[in-house]
This record gives C-alpha cells, structure tokens and sequence, in this order.
C-alpha cells in the first residue's frame, strides 16, 4: 500500500548523456514500459514525468533528454540541462554507459553536478554481470563518488539502486507548495503576445525587456506585484513557439523552465493576442496548464487594437476554439495601455478559490445518487455498472473518486465532471474524475 502524500511528491531527475540507457533505468523504476526506448540517440527529447512507487514510498522520476555529446556548445548545453537538474529535483540520477567508459561530455557533467547542493547517485550502466563490474570502477574518476554498477535492461542491482534514491530523498519535497506568502501567478503564451509589457504594467516598472523581436524573454523573471490591494509573486516565462521535443538550443532549455515555472505557480495566466487566431500552439499551452493541474485565467491582450465589430466576432471565435474550457475564466485586457488590467485580480482570486474548494461529502454523494437514479450509467457488456460512493479525494486541483461496480465510459466521466460544475461551479480550475472498480462480492467473501 502506498504511503499518503500532500503536495508534490519528490522528484528524481534521471541524467546523462544520449543512449546511455536513462529510459530504460525510467522503466526499470517504474515497474513498467512507460518510456520510450530505442537503440538511437536522441529519442527522448521532452522531460517527462512518471509517478513511482518503491516500498510504499511515492516519487516523481523525470526522464530527460540526452545532453548532446558535441563540441561545438557542448559545455553551454550541459551546463544548462545539469543546473536545471539541480534547480528542480530532489535527488539527481547520473547515468554513464561503463562499456564505454568515461567520456568528454561526461566529465563536462559532472564538473557541473559536483557544486550540487542536491544529492548525486552515479549510475555506471550496462553492467550484465560480474566480469563487467571491474569497467565501473574507472567512474571513480569523475568525482561524484562510488558508482553503483547496474543493468537497467535485465534488472540487476535495480532494487539496490531504488533504495539508496530512496534513502537520499528528503522528508518532504523541496519544490512543495509554500503556505502562506504571496500567490504564485505563471505568466505564459506564445511570444510577442504582451506578457513582458503586462508585466511591466503590473509591476510600474520595467522589470522585463520588452522587444518587437519575439523570444526576448528566456529564463522566468519573478516580480512581486501590488493588485487590487494584495501582493502577487507573478513569473513572466519565455515565449513558447514550439514543443518542447521539437525545440533546440537555447530554445528547448527555455521550455524546460517555462513548464517548471508553470508547475511550482499555483495558477497561471494564459495570454492570447486579440489580433491573431487561436493556434495549435495556444492550445498546446492551455493543455500544459491543464494537464499540471494549475488554476486559469485567459487574458485576450490587444483588445483596444480592434473596433467593435470585430469583437463580436472575436468573441464567437473565442467560444468555439475554447470550448473545451468554458470553465476558464477570461478577462480582455490591454497591457501597453492598462485597460482591464485591474480586473485580474478578481480573476485570479475566483479561480484559486475553486481550485481550493472541497464539497462536504453527504452533500456530494447525495447529488449524484439523485444524478444517477436521473441518468444511469450506459451497459456494458450487458451489464451496468452501479456507482456505490464518491468521494473528493483532493483539491488544488480538485480530484473526484467514484466507486463503481463496473467500468464508467468516458462520456460518462465527463457527464459527470459537466454536472459536477454546474452544481458547484469549479470556475477556473480543471477537476478530475476518476474511477475505482469496486471488487466483487465472491473475492470480498473470500477475503472474509
């Protein structure tokens, strides 16, 4: 059984260079195939997260790309991969192939991951049997301690290695949620569409460069800003043009942050520009925000820049390429002029406020049995299923447990999840509903 958690489980960041075998020793930990694993350098280019569980213990194992193994910006590129590492997990994971042996852009790494203040466990990888242990032993040689020779193919020494990750995790994440303080706002969007002016405007100062170029913004920059009598910690991230498994250079590392940036905010703030049309890429944003699980708000920027006619049929627009978040707040606004700007605030409260929100538990179940006796679950495979019990199981964001007696299609998940929001509302926040197949009544005889 696995242990309660609050808040962000721990994260171990898997590292090294391409091909070493890093989604392999992912797989390993996780128990399963989940990351993708091939004989070809640069397979996984996104880091991607996996929730695992070693001896009752949750954590988060992030799978990264490979750091490039060039001359020609090689220490630029593992510089920034290492110190984002650092910056964001908890325990670091050093992978090295020990049939090759140390390389050049392996001892670029660990000149970097040396002045971590986060623990550093150096995997010597491709270990098969005891005849290769004697190649571990040259890892010595970068500095980060003993190497722990393993096979993440066929599972050798894999337990050993989980426990010493779980031995040097700390009590409690690094990354966790702070009480207290002033609420942490994500700024993101496609660039040049105004966050860096918004920023400005909400700060009065120029606390961001602001250029006509797009991607003037790299790193995150936080800026405490005074609105609507209350302080806010906003982060103004890099413009995002592409995904992040299709960026390069500066770009990919600029990603990396801005989703970590979207991660640690408790709600953010996605800017659309009134004058262009809602991209792939918009949505890929909102959806990153969505799968992260943070509260939203839409702001439509440049709105002072279009006469009337064409907000009416911006607004039409707008309603039909987002109709999958009608639960979105949205608010019109003017970064360059300051128009609507003051109403953010209202926003953004209204949305943490649902992204906080419990509903008592009889009041919960007492709706949806109503709902049921209305609207029954559809068959399936002759048979449909009853749901026993639902309970919330969390908030920020809030997360919905029914107990059924079957299987629940997806339509009527969202059934579920649309009525859940009429009742409650939940404006400004995702909610998920899941599912749990109650066991049937011969196996809890049985286990009687």
């Amino acid at each position: 059984m696995s242990t309660p958690t609050s808040g962000p489980l721990p994260v171990v960041a898997v590292v090294g260079r391409p091909n070493v075998g890093k989604s392999t020793l992912v797989n390993r930990f996780l128990g399963r195939r989940a990351a993708v694993v091939q004989d070809t350098p640069g397979v996984t280019r996104d880091r991607i997260a996996y929730e695992a569980l070693w001896n009752g213990k949750n954590f988060t194992v992030v799978d990264t790309g490979g750091w490039e193994p060039k001359a020609a910006g090689m220490a630029a590129s593992i510089a920034r991969q290492a110190e984002y590492a650092m910056k964001t997990a908890d325990v670091i994971v050093l992978v090295v192939d020990a049939q090759v042996g140390v390389t050049e852009t392996d001892l670029a790494a660990a000149r970097v991951l040396r002045r971590s203040e986060q623990p550093v466990i150096l995997v010597a990888n491709k270990v098969d049997d005891e005849r290769s242990e004697a190649g571990a032993a040259e890892l010595w040689s970068l500095g980060l301690g003993e190497p722990h020779p393993v096979s993440a193919l066929h599972g050798r020494s894999a337990g050993d290695l989980l426990d010493l990750v779980l031995d040097a995790m700390p009590e409690a994440p690094r990354e966790s949620l702070e009480v207290g303080g002033p609420r942490r706002v994500a700024l993101v969007g496609r660039p040049n569409v105004g966050k860096s002016s918004l920023i400005n405007r909400l700060s009065k100062q120029e606390r961001s460069v602001v250029d006509s170029v797009a991607g003037t913004t790299v790193d995150p920059v936080d800026s405490i800003v005074r609105l609507d009598g209350e302080d806010w910690k906003f982060v103004d991230t890099a413009g995002l043009r592409k995904r992040v498994g299709t960026a390069s250079g500066t770009e990919y590392y600029a990603s990396l942050r801005t989703e970590a940036a979207i991660e640690a905010a408790e709600v953010a703030v996605v800017l659309l520009a009134a004058d262009e049309v809602i991209s792939e890429q918009d949505q890929r944003i909102i959806t990153q925000v969505i799968e992260a699980g943070r509260a939203l708000v839409i702001a439509i920027n440049k709105w002072d820049t279009l006469d009337e006619d064409r907000h009416a049929q911006l607004e039409k627009e707008i309603s039909r390429d987002l109709a999958r978040i009608q639960w979105a707040h949205r608010v019109n606004i003017s970064a360059l002029k300051g128009r609507g700007v003051h109403k953010l605030a209202d926003h953004l409260r209204s949305a943490l406020e649902s992204w906080e929100f419990r509903v008592p538990t009889a009041e919960l179940n007492g709706y949806v049995r109503q709902l049921v006796q209305e609207t029954p679950p559809p068959a399936r495979g002759g048979r449909a299923p009853k749901i026993k019990y639902v309970t919330q199981a969390d908030v920020r964001p809030p997360r919905f447990v029914v107990f059924s007696t079957g299987f629940l299609e997806a339509g009527y998940r969202r059934f579920l999840e649309r009525k859940l929001r009429e009742k409650w509302g939940f404006e400004g926040t995702p909610i998920e509903v899941s599912v749990k197949v109650r066991e049937s009544k011969a196996r809890d005889l049985k286990k009687g």
